[in-house]
């Protein structure tokens, strides 16, 4: 059946749409003949989703912002709308650890206040938004799923967040992650883990699992993450979705719990390319022509494309169909003008290695203490993880970060040859979740090397196998989000692919 207000909400929406003059008994009338239709429908075998205003949730943000802006829509009718999708999906996904129903209801009436007074905040305006849990938001825990952290209460919003508020963003509810952004999914960590959208039983690659399952699974259209190692993109490759790692340094992490502080990065996980340069450019205060939305829609023909086989082509790992869709993928690239020349990138892994021990060496110099003091505070896999880096000195270290600036200035020449680099984002579709349920399993990502070096790179699907996304990464200079978005989008809008949407779990 409808839920009252969200009916109420679209009635009137269409109402004023039609442009129809109804007296107020003739509207009431109305709207109960509506009413009784639209919960007569809902109840009929077969409906494909039951609830009215669903549709409402597979709009982009563009086209809800016109609407928002037009007076067609309410932002109280849009968090309704996914509220109610939120409570019938989610017990598939598990990918909110909390919904907050009565601030964002109390958000959007706000926000339709100011639209209808002419204020107008941004893009974001009245826009739902979720939240890594490892994301400060004042009032809430900020969990990082450790079983240590479940009262662990934020005082203020990070930056990001107040940034979102400040555009008029609804804050929907915290995102599931992986145990301090380390190894999963896990079972020991808060929270049971975030569930793939396409396929249940496989995983939803880590640690912003939460963002991607509620976006590929139409919860949200975008959110926001982390991303150290490859925290924002792998998740986009195995789930479907948008992930853009900005230039380190862009977004601040100011109340974002760290891992690895030299690593850390803050971006969107979104439903597509657009979305996630909207919801970036909130985050980063850029906007005009400094903004990643600034060059969406401008053609790419006579741009370069450095195109690095090497990662992945060769590599036994690699299902023969990734390798098909990422070259076919360069191709339709290609077909719009863009020039692809093949190129090498350094040994990914050598790069890999450094970068974990980066990584690991940070991560244990902030957790060492807790270990020691406090290890129930931490589920078994998230505590394992963390004490791998004991054994790392100062030494290691250097020689890590001696590659690291090594293969920051191998990528910087390749990107003086050309506008973006491509490559593949992960050798393999989605693995099968049950073997992680026993021990850590290394899943084939080729993300980590670009954390080190700051580089800014856009994952997004470019195909799919046997019912599961394959994702690339579109890599650019510092500081050049707007281009990395371009070649992004020009994929996006020559393809279907972004188009297509995970089963509906039953």
């Amino acid at each position: 059946m409808a839920q009252g207000g969200a009916f109420d909400d679209r009635f009137k929406a269409a109402l004023q749409a039609s442009g129809l003059d109804l007296s107020q008994d003739e509207a009431a009338g109305v709207s109960r003949l509506s009413r009784w239709l639209h919960e007569g429908l809902s109840s009929l075998p077969g409906a494909p989703d039951a609830d009215p205003s669903a549709d409402l949730c597979d709009l982009d943000i563009a086209e809800l912002a016109r609407r928002l802006r037009a007076g067609r829509l309410t932002s109280q009718a849009l968090v309704r709308a996914t509220l109610s999708r939120i409570k019938r999906r989610d017990p598939a996904y598990r990918s909110f650890y909390l919904v907050l129903e009565d601030a964002a209801l109390g958000d959007a009436a706000r926000a339709d206040e100011e639209l209808a007074q002419g204020i107008d905040r941004g893009p974001l305006h009245g826009i739902p938004v979720g939240i890594k849990d490892l994301i400060d938001v004042a009032g809430l825990p900020t969990s990082a799923n450790a079983p240590g952290r479940a009262q662990a209460i934020a005082d203020h919003d990070a930056e990001v967040v107040r940034r979102l508020r400040t555009g008029g963003a609804i804050i929907l509810g915290k995102l599931a992650t992986y145990e301090w952004a380390t190894v999963g999914p896990d079972k020991r960590g808060l929270f049971p883990p975030a569930r793939n959208p396409w396929k249940l039983d496989h995983i939803t690659g880590g640690s912003s699992s939460g963002c991607a399952a509620a976006v590929a699974g139409g919860l949200l259209r975008t959110s926001v993450g982390t991303d150290t190692g490859g925290s924002v993109r792998g998740p986009s490759f195995y789930c479907g979705t948008v992930g853009l790692k900005p230039t380190y340094g862009l977004v601040p992490t100011v109340g974002v719990l760290d891992l690895a502080p030299s690593l850390d990065c803050v971006g969107p996980v979104s439903a597509t390319v657009a979305e996630a340069a909207i919801t970036l450019d909130v985050l980063s205060g850029r906007s005009g022509g400094q903004g990643a939305c600034s060059r969406l829609g401008e053609p790419i023909s006579g741009l370069s494309i450095g195109y690095a086989r090497n990662w992945f082509a060769g590599d036994p790992q690699t299902m023969p169909e990734v390798t098909a869709a990422i070259d076919a993928a360069v191709s339709l690239l290609s077909a719009q003008g863009a020039r692809i020349s093949e190129v090498d990138m350094p040994d990914y892994e050598q790069i890999e290695v450094a970068v974990a021990a980066i990584l690991h060496a940070e991560s244990y110099a902030i957790h060492a203490e807790s270990l020691r003091a406090q290890p129930e505070a931490y589920g078994r896999g998230a505590f394992l993880s963390l004490a791998a880096g004991m054994t790392l000195s100062e030494a290691d270290v250097s020689k890590a970060r001696a590659a690291g600036v090594a293969f920051t200035a191998s990528i910087d020449e390749l990107l003086d040859q050309h506008d973006v680099l491509v490559t593949v984002g992960a050798l393999t579709t989605a693995l099968p979740a049950a073997p992680f349920e026993k021990e850590v399993v290394w899943t084939p990502m080729r993300t980590i090397g670009f954390n080190v070096s700051g580089h800014p790179v856009l994952a997004i699907p470019v195909g799919f196998h046997d019912g599961l996304p394959i994702g690339m990464q579109i890599i650019g200079r510092h500081h050049a989000e707007a281009r990395i978005v371009q070649f992004g989008h020009a994929f996006e809008q020559a393809t279907d692919v972004s188009l297509q949407k995970a089963p509906v779990p039953h």
